[in-house]
């Protein structure tokens, strides 16, 4: 008897485990796809998280580039000096030029005159960098020719620029060299016309007119730059890179070596 309830025992204890066996397989079997279902579910949900990080980041406002006129007027004025018109002529000629073409393109600093300190009238400098002017007219006989040439960036400009020459200029004859309304030829017959004392001018202009050999340097004595005045977006001369590229090749294209010789002086007005 003993023998056969040891036997009863063990088949029952197959049998549990048996039990427990399958029991755990159901609940395997039970469990995946609840896993797969959450996990389908994480998947969805990382979709509109993407797009709503998107949508934040095409709200945010762009970041604006500064403008010149922003970097300008948050600047104080600050008068031009010789050292700004050498640093221009590097920046811009130094990778294109040779070290000799350089040399002879070096302004020496003895052909600068003082520079405006923002205090002067057009006028007021004019007569303090050219005290012998009245002299300098009354000897002035050649034609295509002036004594004193005035540069600056714009038309507008040009007849401002006129206007202030009253207390100054005396008897000179003052003529304007832009392009606005004004073709070449009528500039060239002009100069030929009689003697023109000063030619208050663009970059352009002037640069043309010598290339087509309507002016001549021959009796050129004085250069002026009208270097510190704004624009309404305040921008200077050297600030407009079409008028600065005018201004550095009518430099190039004769007055250099006419300063260098030192028969033409420089001012920055």
């Amino acid at each position: 008897m003993e023998r056969d309830v040891s036997e009863d025992e063990g088949e029952k204890a197959v049998e549990k485990t048996a039990e427990e066996t399958t029991t755990k397989k159901r609940k395997i079997q039970t469990l995946k796809p609840a896993k797969a279902k959450e996990t389908k579910t994480k998947t969805e949900c990382i979709g509109p998280k993407k797009e709503k990080q998107e949508d934040e980041k095409d709200t945010k406002p762009k970041r604006k580039r500064k403008k010149i006129t922003d970097v300008l007027a948050a600047s104080a004025p600050k008068p031009g000096c010789p050292a700004d018109l050498q640093k221009l002529f590097e920046d811009n000629f130094t990778d294109k030029r040779s070290v000799i073409e350089m040399e002879e393109l070096k302004l020496p600093d003895s052909c600068f005159l003082p520079s405006n300190d923002l205090t002067h009238s057009l006028s007021s400098f004019l007569k303090e960098i050219c005290p012998k002017w009245a002299k300098l007219c009354k000897n002035h006989t050649e034609q295509k020719s002036v004594v004193m040439l005035i540069v600056c960036s714009s038309a507008h400009r040009v007849l401002d620029l006129i206007k202030q020459l009253t207390t100054f200029k005396g008897n000179a004859k003052v003529l304007k060299l832009f392009a606005k309304h004004i073709k070449v030829e009528e500039q060239i017959k002009l100069l030929q016309k009689g003697v023109t004392h000063m030619g208050v001018g663009t970059p352009g202009r002037i640069k043309a007119l010598t290339e087509q050999d309507g002016l001549s340097l021959k009796a050129l004595k004085y250069v002026v730059l009208d270097w510190n005045w704004r624009d309404q977006k305040l921008r200077r001369m050297p600030d407009i890179p079409e008028v600065k590229l005018d201004m550095l090749k009518l430099l190039e294209g004769g007055i250099a070596q006419a300063c260098q010789a030192g028969s033409v002086k420089l001012a920055l007005f």
